[in-house]
């Protein structure tokens, strides 16, 4: 750390302390040969994760995407928006400390549906429909069966 007032490289930190979104730590310090102060940000740096589709395409993950998407399966369900979040941050951490960088969205589709499943069924089945991509009754039939002989 240099002093960007002299360039100096002898500094002390005064204070320190998290930042107001809970995402960096700020420090106050103080330059020991001018005396001037100043504030500086760490923040860890994260590798993005991307995401590998069906398709082969590839995108960013996107937490928002996430949530939205188990938002759209627990609609006028009993499903709290803190078991939602709870949920995403879940499979977030899971994909994060995976230390890969690329993951399948099947991945991801199964770590929800597994997540969802303990959460509320209805949703868990709304989600799979979609993610699975029911063709036809049958098989979303199917995917109801093996519900009931889990509960057995």
């Amino acid at each position: 750390m240099r002093c960007p007032y002299c360039n100096n490289d002898s500094i002390k930190v005064i204070d320190s302390r998290p930042s107001e979104e809970n995402n960096s730590i700020r420090r106050r310090r103080q330059c020991e040969s001018c005396g001037k102060r100043f504030t500086t940000y760490e923040k860890i740096e994260t590798i993005p994760m991307i995401v590998v589709k069906r398709d082969g395409t590839r995108e960013s993950f996107d937490r928002d995407k996430l949530l939205n998407g188990i938002l759209k399966s627990c609609n006028k369900r009993s499903v709290s928006l803190q078991q939602i979040e709870k949920i995403v941050d879940e499979v977030e951490n899971t994909i994060l400390n995976s230390l890969e960088k690329e993951i399948t969205s099947t991945k991801i589709g199964e770590q929800v549906m597994e997540k969802l499943k303990e959460v509320d069924e209805v949703s868990y089945v709304r989600f799979a429909s979609v993610y699975r991509q029911f063709k036809d009754v049958n098989t979303f039939m199917e995917e109801l069966k093996k519900i009931l002989k889990e509960e057995r």
